[in-house]
């Protein structure tokens, strides 16, 4: 099984895209379908590696991130979402506390 670099809770940035999210839940490995990463997937980053569940900050959607096009981000101001209350019961140390752990 492969090492997730990031965890749920945190809040990341999207080095393509250059949105700001938080995650909340990881895929060790690409868990999509072939049509869906044949369209979207564009970079065609690796299937084999650890894929992230991620609300975006400032949307009202959520993404579905390769590892490598994640990096970490020093700035830990609050993601606003409207699902981030399904997921989490507040922030602690810049990251968000899990309701209920999926992994």
């Amino acid at each position: 099984m492969n090492t997730a670099k990031f965890k749920m809770g945190q809040i990341v940035h999207h080095k393509l895209f250059k949105y700001r999210g938080v995650i909340f839940d990881i895929d060790f490995q690409f868990q999509g379908s072939d049509e869906w990463y044949e369209k979207v997937a564009r970079s065609r980053p690796p299937k084999n590696e650890p894929w992230y569940h991620v609300l975006v900050d400032n949307a009202s959607h959520q993404t579905y991130v390769a590892e490598r096009n994640l990096e970490m981000t020093d700035m830990t101001m609050p993601i606003y979402n409207p699902d981030l209350d399904l997921y989490f019961s507040g922030m602690e140390d810049g990251e968000y506390v899990l309701l209920i752990r999926k992994n």
